[in-house]
């Protein structure tokens, strides 16, 4: 039942969120500049800043938030290993079979389109940019979720910058010399 008297002011869990990808070494520059490659070759003028921006709004989305602060609370879980068997093996070994660590961040991405989802399908394949080191267990720790959640965000910067830049090119205006779109 909801409690009026528990409720979470959105600043504390956007600052929370924030605070999860950093402290998981997953920076707003590193998920830009997959949103860069994945936009560069279709926007003339795009700026990496541009990226940054777009990643930062949809870092401001209520879905995508609770997203990281479930997924990353049970990577963290299970590095600790304080999970119940089977779960526990199943995320820190990021069993194949596995799927809620996708149906987490596609959960997270559809506020986003078609695009975003599509995008998000290849970046989970591709393993671009940071994904691929979060994957890879080139570092330490379990990713299972983070590395899903990530591609997400990619893929959801990736479709509002779409979606914004064809706004102003309908308008007869370009990206080219704006800061922020």
């Amino acid at each position: 039942m909801y409690n009026e008297k528990l409720k979470v002011s959105s600043d504390i869990v956007a600052k929370a969120a924030r605070e999860a990808l950093e402290r998981r070494g997953v920076t707003i520059n590193d998920i830009a500049e997959i949103v860069y490659e994945m936009q560069y070759p279709y926007n003339n003028g795009l700026t990496i800043n541009h990226c940054v921006v777009s990643v930062e709004r949809v870092l401001n989305k209520r879905e995508v938030q609770h997203a990281l602060l479930v997924g990353i609370e049970l990577d963290e879980l299970a590095e600790k290993r304080m999970l119940s068997q089977p779960l526990q093996q199943l995320i820190e070994s990021d069993e194949s079979l596995f799927g809620v660590d996708e149906t987490l961040a596609i959960g997270s991405v559809l506020t986003y389109g078609s695009i975003a989802v599509t995008t998000y399908g290849h970046l989970d394949k591709k393993k671009t940019g940071i994904i691929q080191q979060l994957d890879s267990k080139t570092g330490q720790g379990v990713h299972t979720f983070l590395d899903d959640l990530v591609g997400s965000i990619a893929a959801s910067a990736s479709s509002r910058l779409a979606h914004r830049i064809r706004d102003l090119e309908e308008a007869g205006e370009s990206i080219v010399g704006r800061d922020k779109i």
